[in-house]
């Protein structure tokens, strides 16, 4: 065993094993936070309760899978998420794994302004590459009249949306294929279309943490023509699925907003196309009304 576990052995108070798991982490080039986030989860406790607990001992039951868990991130660069084996997201938590990419902070952003923009109404919504199934079942939760569909190339991550739905109480119809196909197939016609799809290019891989690039599915990060792939086949789909003055939502790497924001104008001329920042400035997220759909892309 390491060196990280021949001290925990001896210092057994809560306060001390989270100090040399902190430590152990910061030296191996790792976020020191890392050790609270796991620390919570093997004592099933939230954060406050945690700090309430710090002069309490540690039971071995506890501290062995704490430490081979902080000893395997470090090493590996394995998610907190693969471990714990949930993400949380608008506050709560989902079910992932190997299959589905982690929830981004960003996206709550993209689920936020989606709430302030759209009348709470009966309306049909659908989540293209839903993954974990995050966006379907939080709007699901946000648009309780609403009828909403979730599509992925993926049946294991269908399966963990499944999942995901049916813990939080929430009807979605899952459909299994790529992107917007399974509407087309099923002349499904939507009132918003919503997609966090890939949107990094290939090249860019090496310059991934090890925690995206290893664990991570690729099929969920990257896309081809230089990550503007996955937009241009949804748009070109649009006319196919999109009720007149729907909405659309797309998620976007920080410096596509612009490309994307004219293929959908190029798509539809009438259409009413912005981009929003995230909450560090960057351009985040690519939001329209279309109106008739012009020339093909």
């Amino acid at each position: 065993m390491s060196k990280l576990v021949n001290k925990m052995e001896n210092e057994s108070k809560l306060h001390e094993v989270l100090r040399r798991a902190s430590l152990f982490l910061e030296k191996n080039n790792r976020e020191p936070k890392v050790a609270e986030l796991l620390l919570q989860h093997f004592l099933g406790v939230s954060r406050s309760e945690l700090f309430m607990k710090m002069r309490d001992p540690v039971s071995e039951a506890v501290l062995m899978p704490f430490q081979q868990a902080i000893e395997c991130h470090a090493e590996t660069g394995v998610p907190v998420e693969h471990i714990t084996g949930y993400a949380s997201f608008f506050g709560r938590d989902f079910h992932v794994n190997g299959h589905t990419l982690i929830p981004r902070p960003e996206t709550e952003e993209l689920i936020q302004h989606i709430i302030r923009t759209v009348p709470n109404e009966p309306i049909t919504i659908a989540d293209i590459g839903t993954g974990t199934g995050i966006i379907a079942v939080t709007l699901a939760l946000a648009f309780p009249e609403a009828e909403v569909y979730a599509t992925d190339i993926s049946e294991e991550a269908l399966d963990v949306a499944r999942q995901n739905a049916e813990q939080l109480g929430v009807t979605v119809n899952f459909l299994q294929g790529d992107y917007l196909k399974p509407l087309v197939d099923r002349a499904i016609q939507a009132d918003m279309i919503v997609s966090n799809p890939p949107y990094i290019a290939s090249e860019e891989k090496m310059s991934l943490s090890d925690t995206v690039k290893n664990f991570d599915p690729e099929h969920a990060l990257f896309a081809e023509e230089q990550g503007l792939g996955a937009y241009k086949d949804m748009i070109a789909e649009l006319p196919n699925v999109m009720k007149q003055d729907g909405y659309v939502f797309f998620e976007i790497g920080h410096e596509q907003g612009k490309t994307v924001k004219s293929m959908l104008e190029n798509a539809f001329p009438e259409s009413d196309a912005a981009i929003t920042q995230d909450m560090n400035g960057k351009d985040r997220i690519v939001s329209g009304i279309l109106g008739s759909p012009g020339h093909e892309l």
